[in-house]
């Protein structure tokens, strides 16, 4: 096995062609010791140089909504009844109260829902 870290762009580049290439290979014990380990490094590497922030917390509410199907009148015990539109259009922000609602209710992580978002200036 031929594995050296993932440094520059180059490395990263033909880390994913080695990947690409294992994926499509035939299967070998190998070569499957081989991808994991690549495989890995890559995510190292992208985790270094390319960090996935905490989502945006209303399109985090939009996305849980989605997923479940559900529509945005399901928030209304969370948030209160006549605070769920303001709040989907980032009118009103999320107090602390609404955020333990939906951490306890839906399992919407709090460090997720405390992330600063831009409200729409009326």
């Amino acid at each position: 096995m031929d594995i050296k870290p993932i440094r520059n762009e180059a490395d990263y580049k033909y880390a994913l062609q080695e990947i690409d290439r294992l994926l499509n290979a035939a299967p070998d014990e190998a070569d499957e010791d081989k991808l994991d380990v690549l495989v890995t490094l890559v995510d190292a590497y992208e985790e270094v140089t390319d960090p996935i922030g905490p989502p945006d917390p209303i399109e985090a509410i939009l996305f849980y909504l989605e997923n479940q199907q559900l529509p945005p009148e399901a928030l209304e015990p969370y948030l209160g009844r006549n605070q769920v539109t303001a709040v989907l259009e980032r009118r009103l922000p999320l107090s602390l109260e609404m955020i333990r609602n939906l951490r306890d209710g839906l399992g919407i992580p709090a460090e997720i829902l405390i992330q600063r978002y831009e409200l729409e200036v009326a």
